[in-house]
């Protein structure tokens, strides 16, 4: 390849957003294999994994029994995709928390590669910026309990005026369930009794084919 084409060159001349998902994961890669670049393993990877965020969601040690990579390639590409999520976190937590799809934006990278479902609660100040990020609950897939009483506790001891309630679904569909909507019941009893605003609850998914968007919004949806 000529060393101008070389993904190193080109991002240094164009700027990242000129290559491709492969290309920058053989920026970390680095070398190849006898007979297969680092830009072929890069798309070897992203073929298996099907994309970056699959990739992400990987056990470390399958990542390192991919053939071409080891413990010094797995974790500079963790370490990149890592930066790259608290980036994007960073971005959304500086801005107020009142549209579902900043909730999404800021807890996807977080919860979507999980494989348990996780209760986040968001403590928020007058202006619905966020105060405190508190886990609830992590457990299996077929529960995620969120005790209206602890939920409380947590807003009363730094004074929060307002929260949001999230979690997220494994599978992938945002669908609220059953559950789901009980305990958005309990809790907004709660909360309207001690005069605490529940600004909303939000159901982190995952993108797929056919579906509106990635997340569900009790508010949005007009149920809370």
């Amino acid at each position: 390849m000529p060393t101008s084409e070389r993904p190193r060159e080109r991002l240094l001349t164009r700027g990242p957003q000129s290559l491709s998902d492969a290309e920058l994961l053989a920026l970390f890669i680095r070398s190849g294999l006898r007979g297969e670049s680092a830009i072929a393993i890069g798309q070897r990877l992203l073929r298996q994994f099907g994309n970056l965020r699959n990739l992400l969601c990987t056990d470390m040690g399958h990542l390192m029994r991919c053939r071409g990579l080891g413990p010094a390639k797995v974790a500079l590409i963790l370490a990149a995709l890592e930066l790259g999520r608290r980036a994007q976190c960073e971005e959304v937590v500086e801005l107020e928390l009142d549209e579902p799809a900043r909730v999404y934006r800021y807890l996807a990278p977080e919860l979507q590669p999980l494989r348990q479902e996780v209760v986040l609660l968001l403590l928020l100040n007058q202006r619905l910026r966020l105060i405190q990020k508190a886990e609830i609950f992590r457990g299996t897939v077929n529960e995620s309990p969120a005790h209206p009483r602890e939920i409380m506790a947590k807003a009363l001891a730094v004074n929060a005026p307002a929260f949001i309630l999230a979690h997220n679904h494994p599978s992938g569909d945002p669908s609220p369930s059953d559950a789901d909507r009980r305990i958005t019941r309990r809790i907004r009893e709660a909360a309207d009794m001690l005069g605490i605003t529940f600004s909303d609850h939000v159901i982190i998914g995952a993108p797929a084919g056919g579906r509106p968007q990635a997340y569900f919004s009790f508010r949005e949806a007009g149920l809370l």
